[in-house]
């Protein structure tokens, strides 16, 4: 995920606003007790996530994929006064750790927090969103963009994380393994649809942001 000098890195780290003491605290507490905490967004890529939440001023967010809830803090951030964020992860047993976050929050009455399976969720929200966040199993990446598509509003916004995994995405593809080949399918989904304006960001593991018309 190392896509520029390590010099040029922390220069960057460096000159972007620091995250808050919950988020840092979470940041640590994730990399002790967690599993794969590279999964967390962290610092500068949380950083941007608030940044864009504030510059859209959602009044709906959907997240798919909590993790130890980090991205949906930053997220919530920038929603309006009466801003609400869903978010939904599989795995029960993060669950009271990332409720304990979220209850530390002052965003956390924002924060609605499922336990559920998203292919099977998603078609029973009945919501318009600002922003759709998708940062879950990456087989399925295709399966939510079309889930949400039509739930997104219209000028809506939907981000993807790790789309470029950790390099793969450049390599051959009849060589590649089925979770590469399955982002590679999905960035030229939204680079073909006619439907959205998009931009893929380098930011991290890769970010895409497809705009809906």
């Amino acid at each position: 995920m190392e896509f520029i000098a390590q010099e040029l890195d922390d220069y960057v780290c460096k000159h972007t606003s620091t995250e808050n003491e919950l988020l840092a605290n979470l940041n640590r507490e994730t990399h002790l007790k967690v599993m794969q905490p590279r999964m967390l967004s962290g610092h500068f890529q949380g950083r941007v996530l608030s940044m864009l939440s504030h510059m859209i001023r959602p009044e709906r967010i959907l997240e798919i994929g909590t993790y130890t809830g980090y991205s949906a803090l930053c997220l919530a951030e920038g929603l309006t006064e009466n801003g609400k964020l869903i978010t939904i992860d599989v795995n029960a047993q993060l669950e009271a750790f990332v409720r304990s976050q979220f209850e530390k929050s002052e965003l956390g009455s924002k924060i609605d927090f499922r336990i559920a399976n998203a292919i099977e969720l998603i078609p029973q929200l009945d919501e318009q969103f600002d922003i759709v966040f998708i940062d879950a199993d990456k087989m399925n990446y295709i399966n939510y963009y079309h889930l949400v598509f039509d739930k997104v509003k219209k000028g809506g916004y939907i981000l993807a994380d790790n789309v470029l995994w950790s390099g793969k995405v450049t390599g051959d593809y009849e060589k590649l393994d089925k979770e590469t080949r399955l982002l590679m399918d999905f960035n030229q989904l939204i680079q073909e649809d006619e439907r959205v304006e998009n931009v893929l960001l380098p930011i991290r593991d890769g970010v895409m942001i497809a705009r809906k018309y």
